[in-house]
């Protein structure tokens, strides 16, 4: 039988063809549905962040975990409480105008979805007006991820956060910035809320901006 240590493992390890199996079988066992998602899966991608941070494994083995945890939730969603695998809010990301690099994006995209986000992902070269549209349609919204990989990116993203911070709801989000040329002095900077070097990182921290 299929327990939750299990499917930790499976996850872990990033064994994405027999996690789907595995959550099916926990499920006919009767175990809760949450617990599967918390206990399993979402405490599994925490620890390997935990690793990518400290070195110990890479982007490669952070996707194949994340991936592994996409095809247990997919078995998992109906039969979990509505916006249970959203329960921690819900987060807009994109690479800013001019962009086109989303391998950082992507893995930030999964690792705020393992982390219980629910994320709207509007993909590479994104117009600070589209962020901004986009929030203003889903003002639940409670924090904007915005990257940028090239320094030549960079005054696009000081020109969306500084949008961003124009708009109406301001005090209701908070702004995320990451990428290879950010920093935290340059974050400060344009008025973002925080930045994060790393996926793990970020979704770390997008944790605590909400709590």
């Amino acid at each position: 039988m299929a327990g939750i240590q299990e499917i930790y493992e499976l996850v872990e390890k990033g064994k994405a063809k027999k996690v789907a199996a595995a959550v099916q079988e926990a499920l006919d066992a009767g175990c809760d549905p949450a617990a599967i998602l918390n206990e399993g899966m979402i405490s599994a991608m925490d620890e390997v962040g935990a690793r990518f941070k400290n070195g110990e494994i890479f982007v490669p083995e952070m996707l194949v975990a994340a991936k592994a945890m996409k095809n247990g939730v997919a078995v998992l969603k109906p039969h979990l409480a509505t916006g249970a695998a959203g329960a921690a809010g819900k987060v807009i990301i994109g690479t800013v105008a001019g962009d086109l690099h989303d391998i950082g994006k992507n893995l930030v995209a999964m690792m705020l979805e393992s982390s219980g986000f629910e994320v709207i992902d509007l993909g590479v070269d994104v117009s600070k007006e589209k962020f901004l549209e986009t929030y203003e349609a889903n003002p639940d919204t409670k924090i904007i991820c915005c990257s940028a990989l090239l320094t030549t990116t960079m005054p696009a993203l000081k020109q969306t956060v500084a949008l961003l911070n124009a708009s109406a709801g301001r005090e209701n989000i908070k702004i995320m910035v990451g990428g290879a040329p950010i920093s935290a002095a340059f974050a400060e900077e344009i008025g973002a809320d925080a930045y994060t070097e790393d996926a793990a990182t970020c979704a770390q921290k997008a944790k605590e901006l909400v709590a």
